[in-house]
């Protein structure tokens, strides 16, 4: 039996317990891990478990503490998912994979994309609409973090708000439910829009031309993470019954 864990600040309404659960029939246990400090968390990791997945705020400090981290984490310069390997912990970003599979979702083409937010969240969005072929514009509170995410992967930064929403046919949100949405994103109709936060969605319900929920993002990271943890394929049916 696998030893695993979620970790970060905070996740006591995290479903990652029972969609792992779901995913290996219980097999495995899974736990969740709370803490104001990456450091104490680490090393949990490190003394008794096989893997975890790393969530807001630690995703950046877990990409600096990995051996081996995969492209994507390179990419995003963030680590969502870590694992013990023979030579040392491996890293990956399966959020990613998670932003790709859920705008696809959208049964259209997409082809310009404005990501709201630049923590770990907003630089798997980047990347992911990054890999699907779209243009990419960045807007963050702070313009600064914005600047330096667009350098590091060779993107636009959004002049404003409201101008890059009517560039943009798919706006990613990634802010987390307790920031106060931004007064310029003003009319998103006849926009996509895949929200990450899937606890307490802000723009769920939102005039738009098609709504992805994060807990899509959620499901399509798992399943691409938990092969990672066991070596073996998840139950995709049994964990879409959870969400």
């Amino acid at each position: 039996m696998g030893h695993f864990a979620l970790i970060g600040h905070p996740v006591a309404q995290s479903g990652s317990p029972r969609l792992f659960a779901a995913a290996y029939g219980g097999r495995h246990s899974y736990e969740l891990l709370d803490g104001a400090s990456f450091g104490p968390l680490w090393q949990t990791f490190l003394d008794r478990l096989d893997g975890i997945n790393i969530t807001a705020p630690y995703k950046l400090d877990a990409f600096r503490s990995v051996d081996h981290p995969s492209e994507r984490s390179r990419l995003t310069g963030a680590v969502n998912l870590a694992v013990k390997t023979a030579s040392g912990i491996a890293g990956y970003n399966t959020d990613v994979e998670g932003v790709i599979r859920s705008l696809r979702e959208a049964d259209r083409a997409l082809s310009r994309a404005l990501v709201i937010g630049c923590g770990g969240a907003g630089r798997a969005a980047a990347a992911g609409a990054l890999e699907l072929g779209c243009g990419v514009r960045l807007w963050n509170r702070t313009a600064e973090k914005a600047s330096s995410l667009a350098c590091a992967l060779g993107v636009e930064t959004a002049p404003s708000l409201p101008e890059a929403v009517a560039w943009a046919d798919v706006v990613i949100y990634t802010l987390p439910g307790s920031v106060p949405i931004p007064s310029g994103l003003l009319s998103l109709e006849g926009k996509v829009v895949l929200e990450a936060e899937y606890r307490s969605p802000q723009l769920s319900h939102a005039p738009c031309l098609r709504y992805l929920s994060g807990r899509r993002w959620l499901l399509y990271q798992a399943v691409a993470g938990y092969s990672l943890f066991t070596g073996e394929i998840p139950q995709v049916e049994e964990m879409e019954k959870v969400l």
